[in-house]
């Protein structure tokens, strides 16, 4: 069945190229399959009618002979190797008419590079480190030793003798990518990919490195000093750019350092808020007293009310963890132990106080 290509764009027969560019773009976006609500069967249809009419040659054909001409139900006109929708795979070549501008679709829907060489990155690198309670609570410097793949000290990376020049590499003919051609079931689509000979700088040194041979790259031991801010938690992961692992002709990789906090049998954590306990006597419950307890920021003295009973929670504001509200409170638990052997005299003096509830 013959089919309008025209209607199919939503475009007047005697619209411009750009017009017909301008609708295909639009309609492709639309119903692009991989979009939500996309409709795979309509994006084939509008991108052949494109392939057709976007192109002035195969248009003038269309405009004479009708959809015939290209999808296989009519002799003449259609030009040998005709492929699936459209698209020509005659001799090797990209022969489709809007090819870049599919390119420039794909791009915008995914996110690629269809049309340049995407930057190489390193290896991101993560390592564990080990700290106290109190370090966790304060922050602390510490030293992180790695061996790890570096950008060379001689040639600072670029895999060049230093003082003997660059010149244009032949693999990519100093554009830094290089372009090729992928079929798929839409038909040849152009890909670019950075070129493996100059890593996307389009250069090449005229003599190697003596030390790193060309590869821009030496395996060395290093110390990275971190600073690990206060408050962090058993967990946590921070990141420290430009640590991890170099690549010639591109950025290099991360560090991320993975808290481990050692548990402190003295005191426990919730958020910004720490917790411990205090053990008394039935005296110093029921009378009120000092007792000298144990903080992250040192020894304190705590004032145990008279009367106190056991799981009683006494707060010593600002006494916590740091955080961008300022620092938490302390709680300390408080619980009264009940001797387990009492004398004679003392059980005496008990019955005689007649302490009943």
């Amino acid at each position: 069945m013959a089919k309008d290509y025209y209607k199919l764009l939503g475009v007047e027969k005697n619209a411009s190229q750009d017009e017909i560019k301008k609708a295909f773009r639009t309609l492709a976006h639309k119903h692009h399959p991989d979009k939500q609500g996309g409709d795979e069967e309509k994006f084939k249809e509008i991108n052949a009618a494109y392939q057709v009419i976007g192109d002035e040659k195969k248009r003038a054909q269309y405009d004479q002979y009708g959809s015939g001409a290209f999808d296989g139900s009519a002799g003449g006109g259609g030009g040998g190797g005709q492929g699936f929708g459209g698209f020509d795979f005659s001799g090797g070549g990209f022969q489709g008419a809007g090819f870049e501008d599919l390119g420039d679709i794909f791009g915008d829907l995914f996110g690629n590079q269809s049309r340049g060489g995407q930057s190489r990155k390193g290896q991101d690198i993560q390592v564990d480190v080990q700290m106290t309670f109190i370090e966790s609570v304060f922050g602390i410097e510490k030293e992180i030793t790695l061996t790890k793949n570096s950008a060379c000290e001689r040639c600072a990376g670029n895999g060049g003798e230093p003082g003997k020049g660059t010149k244009k590499c032949g693999t990519c003919d100093g554009h830094g990518v290089v372009v090729g051609v992928q079929r798929t079931i839409l038909g040849n689509m152009q890909t670019k990919r950075t070129c493996e000979t100059c890593h996307g700088t389009g250069e090449i040194p005229n003599v190697t490195c003596t030390t790193c041979h060309g590869s821009g790259i030496e395996k060395k031991r290093k110390t990275i000093h971190v600073n690990i801010p206060a408050g962090v938690e058993d967990g946590n992961t921070l990141r420290v750019r430009a640590e991890g692992e170099a690549v010639k002709g591109g950025t290099t990789g991360d560090l991320f350092v993975r808290i481990r906090v050692k548990q402190d049998d003295r005191f426990e954590r919730d958020g910004s808020t720490i917790y411990s306990e205090k053990k008394i006597g039935f005296s110093q419950a029921a009378l009120g007293c000092v007792v000298a307890i144990e903080t992250v920021d040192g020894k304190a003295d705590l004032t145990i009310p008279a009367g106190t009973q056991s799981h009683t929670q006494l707060r010593l504001r600002g006494k916590g963890v740091p955080s961008r509200n300022g620092r938490g409170d302390h709680i300390v638990v408080v619980n009264v132990v009940t001797p387990h052997k009492l004398s004679k005299e003392q059980k005496k003096m008990l019955e005689t106080l007649g302490l009943n509830e």
